[in-house]
């Protein structure tokens, strides 16, 4: 998983991409429980759902302080995986 991240996400510090590494395996338990994303889809995990939410920080630099509304997207994403790199905001 973390050589997916730092393919798109290279400048990310270790910290983060250790925090970022361990949501595979705390979706995995929790989804076995309560279907939080397509049991079809957790081999794609890193690509479709934790790559996927950081996109947008390829194109919108978040100030510290700024307020981010995750509108209802399910599953805690794109929420989860941004406020792991930007715990500021």
């Amino acid at each position: 998983m973390v050589n997916q991240i730092l393919k798109y996400f290279g400048s990310l510090p270790k910290e983060k991409c250790d925090k970022l590494n361990l949501l595979k395996e705390i979706y995995s338990y929790w989804n076995h429980r309560i279907n939080i994303i397509s049991r079809k889809d957790l081999d794609n995990f890193t690509l479709h759902h934790v790559i996927h939410s950081l996109s947008i920080s390829k194109i919108i630099e978040f100030k510290p302080g700024t307020k981010i509304l995750d509108a209802g997207t399910g599953g805690g994403l794109p929420g989860i995986p941004l406020a792991i790199i930007f715990p500021e905001v």
